[in-house]
């Protein structure tokens, strides 16, 4: 990666901008495109998602689990969101999930499969709250996992390529998404 990636990378860690969730009138409620693209829009979530993959694919055997755990239960937060449970603090829960996630993969920690599968599916919960409250429909929830499925392939596609690269790439990648993490809940504090 050259030096002008990573500064591109480090402004978008810093950038306030970057939270997903701007309300209804910017992704609205539309079908299956909708859906899809949700996840891709937000920089907090294609952040988090990216370096699910990623930590996944560089820590684990079965380099789906902690995905498809994820996956499933962004799925059931959503639902859970628009069948009116309340859930507290999902923009700091968001923030917290990033950090943790980004500095699991900066130190490249190597959970027992099911305990990560666990700990990204409670973040996901979180995640999919936020989106049920800005989506609504079975297909724009149904574009919401494949958006989101897709963002853990090629998460995973790039933990296997960061495997074979220099060892200090993806302790960068993993510190950017830790800081962005941070930058989220400076963000939320300063509001």
């Amino acid at each position: 990666m050259k030096l002008k990636h990573l500064f591109a990378l480090a402004l978008a860690a810093v950038s306030v901008t970057a939270f997903a969730h701007v309300g209804d009138a910017a992704h609205g409620h539309g079908g299956l495109l909708t859906g899809f693209l949700h996840p891709v829009t937000g920089l907090d979530h294609l952040a988090a998602m990216l370096a699910v993959g990623v930590w996944s694919a560089m820590t684990t055997r079965r380099l789906w689990l902690a995905p498809l755990s994820f996956a499933a239960l962004l799925l059931a937060g959503a639902l859970m969101a628009q069948a009116g449970v309340a859930f507290p603090a999902i923009e700091p829960m968001i923030a917290v999930s990033m950090l943790v996630v980004g500095l699991l993969l900066a130190a490249r920690v190597k959970l027992p499969e099911v305990a990560g599968a666990v700990l990204v599916g409670a973040f996901a919960l979180f995640h999919g709250a936020a989106h049920g409250q800005e989506l609504a429909g079975g297909a724009a929830l149904a574009g919401m996992v494949l958006g989101t499925a897709t963002l853990h392939a090629a998460g995973i596609a790039m933990g296997l390529g960061l495997k074979r690269a220099h060892p200090w790439l993806p302790r960068v990648a993993g510190g950017l998404v830790a800081l962005m993490g941070l930058n989220m809940a400076w963000g939320l504090l300063a509001a």
